[in-house]
């Protein structure tokens, strides 16, 4: 355990998009479990605040804005867009 209290263990996210235009996003972080709270919670922030792209049902890439999403985590995990 660090002084935050999360395990030791590491995690790395990435995605490849394959199409017209590629990308890709690397996310890593310490203590997945520990991300999760915050993740839930900005997510909830965010719905019960009207900051959604769409309603109804929808994947997370949709209805948030997903980098902003992503710098709102900033605290919790780094996020990369290699070449």
């Amino acid at each position: 355990m660090d002084e935050r209290g999360r395990s030791a263990q590491t995690f790395t996210v990435d995605v490849v998009v394959r199409g017209t235009i590629g990308r890709r996003v690397v996310a890593q972080g310490q203590d997945i479990y520990a991300v999760s709270a915050p993740l839930v919670v900005e997510a909830v922030d965010r719905v019960l605040t009207g900051r959604t792209r769409v309603t109804g049902v929808a994947s997370a890439g949709r209805i948030f804005d997903a980098p902003d999403f992503l710098r709102a985590l900033a605290a919790h995990l780094t996020v990369e867009t290699p070449a």
